[in-house]
């Protein structure tokens, strides 16, 4: 067990987002500050309550969510998409450290990142419109496992991608309208029939329930069914990564 060499992999990921400090935290801030401001100040005052909660507050998680998907998947990808680029990936594959310390170098990092940023979220949230966490110990739960779940399929896709711009296809393309259509900004109740059972075929909506029911006690599917999913996610991830390692794909030449 290398445990020293798992953790230079998670100091140098954590020291080279330190270093892009301001960007890193300030484009997260300002887009959820628009956010609150166009869909909870200009929308939310023109839209009765949702579930007994405020408009404004009832975005919180969807808001945090949103950005805490992103974010894993892009930190993670990057992280090891680096070494590939740069063809330092050889060093690691040769260097006494298995792969799931490599993974928990590289991952451990990508969630720390993510969840230090939904802290900070949940914090200018705070500025903006006044909420309430009704159990804390899910709340934390559900981002922590909901960062380690999406910083592994980042970790996968950049094992994946072939380019720089193959990093942006699934984020801009999947990750982010699966968000917005998973009850990021409304409730699947309020969806006719139809579209309520289609969107649970959205694996994002058990995450933003789950979420939100750590809040304010509601959720749209059964907050023991989100959290087998998220734990179902995060377990097929390992499966992948570890199959990866296994037959060096587009790892080893």
């Amino acid at each position: 067990m290398n445990l020293r060499g798992a953790r230079a992999i998670y100091t140098f990921e954590l020291s080279r987002w330190f270093r892009t400090l301001t960007q890193s935290i300030m484009a997260p801030v300002i887009s959820t500050s628009l956010y609150f401001v166009v869909f909870g100040s200009a929308i939310g005052s023109r839209m009765s309550s949702v579930d007994g909660v405020s408009y404004a507050a009832f975005i919180v998680p969807g808001l945090i969510m949103l950005s805490l998907l992103t974010e894993s998947v892009s930190n993670a990808s990057f992280g090891i998409h680096m070494p590939k680029w740069s063809g330092t990936i050889y060093e690691l594959l040769s260097a006494p450290v298995s792969w799931w310390e490599a993974v928990a170098g590289y991952v451990g990092a990508a969630a720390t990142k993510s969840v230090l940023l939904g802290l900070i979220m949940l914090a200018t949230a705070r500025i903006f419109v006044p909420y309430h966490i009704a159990h804390p110990a899910m709340m934390a739960a559900f981002l922590v496992l909901t960062a380690i779940s999406f910083s592994l399929f980042g970790f996968i896709i950049g094992v994946w991608a072939d380019g720089w711009e193959r990093l942006q296809i699934v984020p801009t393309l999947i990750i982010t309208p699966l968000t917005f259509l998973g009850g990021s900004f409304y409730s699947v109740a309020m969806l006719p029939p139809l579209w309520r059972h289609i969107t649970l075929f959205n694996p994002v909506v058990y995450l933003v329930s789950g979420f939100r029911w750590s809040f304010y006690a509601h959720a749209d599917v059964p907050v023991g069914l989100s959290l087998a999913a998220t734990a179902g996610f995060m377990i097929a991830c390992l499966i992948v990564v570890w199959r990866i390692f296994a037959t060096g794909y587009k790892l080893k030449p």
